[in-house]
């Protein structure tokens, strides 16, 4: 077991997992139309979603998508598509009612696929574990770091969702709710339309 790339990998799993992002918004979001359970239902599928970045990278898998570029471009193509949907619906319905007890498969559908089609993640995970791993690792330290960065993910996001959905914390975001998605779905249509021109440019 190699504790240094363990360690190393623990604290850009945590960097990464509090940088803000469209995930961040996703989970606002979701925390804000269905309250606490829809919201931790987002977070748990957006860390399995993390997972399986993580097991692809710390397993080999990222060869393949090295050798195979077409299939990175397509994952990448399909997360600008999922990025701009969701930038003009929450611009076209920047506000909701709240129902804290709905929507938990919603959630936990759109938590993991904001994930598994976010290009920022993939990016993120070739870069940063590129610099871990390496080719004497054991396979008990890639199940581990493959293991602990959906677990920091998962935990992270679920704390936000626990927090934003503070009864004071929420009436808050609620009587905002408008300029923040606005916001917030400009964000993500400007990340969709910079995916799709590096896509474009390579």
């Amino acid at each position: 077991m190699d504790i240094t790339a363990i360690s190393a990998a623990a604290v850009m799993f945590v960097l990464g997992a509090t940088s803000p992002g469209p995930s961040l918004a996703v989970i606002l979001r979701n925390t804000v139309i269905g309250g606490r359970v829809r919201g931790l239902a987002c977070a748990i599928g957006h860390g399995i979603g993390f997972g399986f970045y993580a097991l692809t990278v710390v397993f080999g898998l990222v060869i393949v998508m090295e050798q195979n570029p077409e299939i990175f471009s397509l994952m990448q193509a399909l997360g600008a598509l999922f990025l701009l949907y969701l930038g003009f619906e929450m611009i076209r319905h920047p506000e909701v009612e709240l129902e804290y007890s709905s929507g938990k498969r919603e959630g936990f559908l759109e938590g993991f696929f904001i994930a598994f089609l976010n290009p920022k993640i993939a990016v993120f995970m070739l870069a940063v574990l590129s610099n871990v791993l390496h080719p004497d690792l054991s396979t008990d330290t890639k199940w581990i770091i493959a293991v602990m960065g959906m677990t920091i993910d998962t935990i992270w996001y679920a704390l936000v969702a626990l927090t934003l959905s503070n009864s004071i914390i929420l009436t808050k975001i609620k009587d905002n709710q408008r300029p923040l998605n606005i916001m917030t779905g400009i964000l993500m249509i400007f990340l969709a339309i910079w995916t799709g021109y590096r896509i474009i440019s390579n």
